[in-house]
């Protein structure tokens, strides 16, 4: 029997030179499908009687009978013995690695003790009470704003990643989302991620970008795209966390169900993922059926209709989701985190005067909206619907809206050309761009887009301006806006001028910001 060490064989066996077998040998011959360990090893005369099990499938094969020439055959493994002789530093090293492997199963907030967070009981009892208990974990998590969901997810992640679930990463959020994501999980968590976007998808020719590192993070509106979204639904996932994902919506009219593009990379990510956590703030927006098709991501036919639904959320079945308002969340000593909420809705009629001008400036929207839509000018169509809105902050607003668009539109009059483009926007992604960029590129919609094709529509169209920003500034002019009496008066009523008492106004429109500082300022 020849002696010498394989490479194959594992570091505390050595290839045994030939002595009588015993028992806990490890055998390897024909006789076997696989490496066997010896049970019992009788001499018989000239044969050998052996009883082995299988080292990996822990199979018995009973009685094998064996000649001296059979066993020369074998390559045969004992126990290396100990001499104490090796590297002290590395077997430290070893042995502390295997100590932190296995801390989870006695540090019951393993991920807690190793990363930068004081984490508040609502935290914990979200990460530890409700989804580490799961098997395989499909979950909403549903806090109001303010609840620290990025630390529960990273939380999570750790926990996951100490326990040996997870190894490959994805998180999908809004693209302006994706820095301070990077920042938390690196500074919080000591966790890194790479970035997906149209520059590393350049780089990584010929091969898959979602391959290339196992935690990766990308934009919701880069990702769904159709041909990012081939590519995607070609890799496995651990673990994915999609952060706003109310935004992956669908909507069922009758017997038909409209899914948006994003609803369609959440169907991917469903697929393709081992674990899927939705993060969203908003996840009800008064549609049952809409809520109940973003559950339908998480685990498909759990809820077949509403009523199921409702029924299981009733009765506090719902394992899928969680959600806690700012009122219930608490500190360590029983603080409520948030001061009290008193919501009350200021109703308010238009004046005479701001009836008109609604009504007039809702018959160009509608009238310029249906031309647009007969020609497919689907960007046209929603910068008007854009103008629309902008009536509903201040009046201030929608006259400097109207205004600009009525200079832009002579002045291609003027040039004898205007636009009348065809293109697709993508108006979810302008919807989840940053407030500054979001605000430019409205503008440039409300300005620019028309649904004019030849001169005489154009001057029509400039003319119709002309009358709806004739009423505007009238009713700038005659003081009578009612939402801006009613903020003065509530102003009054909480007498802030003479307290220390904040106020916070919030508004989507600039115009109507600086309108309001203006008109602040003037009132002392």
């Amino acid at each position: 029997m020849s002696s010498g060490v394989a490479s194959s064989s594992p570091p505390f066996l050595k290839w045994r030179v030939e002595k009588p077998l015993k028992p806990g040998d490890i055998l390897e011959g024909n006789y076997w499908p696989e490496s066997v360990r010896v049970l019992t090893a009788t001499q018989v005369g000239t044969l050998t009687r052996l009883e082995v099990v299988g080292t990996e499938s822990g199979h018995f094969y009973g009685e094998t009978w064996l000649s001296r020439s059979d066993l020369a055959s074998l390559k045969v493994r004992t126990l290396q013995e100990f001499n104490f002789s090796g590297d002290g530093e590395a077997a430290f090293l070893a042995l502390e690695a295997r100590r932190i492997r296995l801390a989870h199963q006695f540090d019951p907030l393993q991920a807690v003790h190793v990363s930068q967070v004081d984490p508040l009981p609502h935290q914990i009892d979200a990460v530890y009470h409700h989804m580490l208990r799961q098997a395989r974990l499909r979950f909403l998590l549903a806090d109001d704003p303010g609840a620290g969901k990025t630390i529960m997810s990273g939380l999570l992640l750790k926990e996951l990643k100490y326990r040996g679930l997870v190894e490959r990463a994805l998180i999908v959020v809004p693209g302006h989302l994706i820095d301070q994501w990077l920042r938390e999980m690196r500074e919080r968590f000591g966790e890194r991620f790479r970035v997906v976007d149209r520059a590393a998808l350049k780089g990584s020719w010929r091969e898959n970008p979602w391959r290339s590192y196992p935690q990766l993070i990308t934009s919701m509106d880069f990702a769904k795209q159709d041909d990012i979204l081939a590519s995607l639904g070609e890799v496995d996932w651990d673990l994915v966390i999609v952060d706003e994902a109310h935004k992956l919506s669908a909507w069922r009219y009758g017997d038909k169900t409209k899914k948006t593009q994003r609803y369609r990379l959440g169907e991917v990510l469903s697929k393709t993922s081992r674990f899927l956590l939705f993060l969203t703030a908003t996840p009800h927006r008064g549609d049952p059926e809409n809520f109940r098709l973003l559950l339908e991501l998480l685990e498909p036919g759990m809820y077949a209709s509403v009523d199921i639904l409702s029924e299981a959320s009733r009765r506090g079945e719902n394992i899928l989701f969680l959600r806690r308002l700012k009122e219930d969340l608490k500190t360590f000593d029983g603080v409520p985190l948030f001061p009290p909420r008193h919501v009350r809705t200021v109703t308010y009629r238009l004046s005479s005067k701001e009836r008109e001008l609604y009504g007039a400036l809702t018959r160009y929207v509608r009238e310029q909206y249906n031309l647009a839509l007969s020609q497919e000018k689907r960007n046209v169509a929603f910068a008007l619907l854009i103008l629309q809105r902008r009536l509903a902050s201040s009046v201030r607003a929608a006259r400097r809206s109207l205004e600009r668009r009525r200079k832009r539109l002579a002045e291609l009059l003027k040039l004898g050309r205007w636009i009348t483009e065809r293109g697709y926007l993508d108006e979810e992604a302008l919807e989840d761009a940053p407030e500054l960029e979001r605000w430019k590129q409205e503008e440039e919609l409300i300005e620019r887009l028309t649904a004019a094709t030849t001169r005489n529509e154009l001057e029509a169209e400039i003319a119709q301006l002309d009358a709806v920003i004739q009423l505007a500034r009238q009713v700038e002019r005659s003081g009578e806006e009612t939402k801006l009496i009613q903020l003065r008066q509530l102003l009054d009523e909480l007498a802030l001028a003479v307290s220390d008492e904040k106020l916070l106004i919030f508004t989507e429109s600039r115009d109507t910001m600086e309108y309001l500082a203006e008109r602040l300022k003037s009132w002392g």
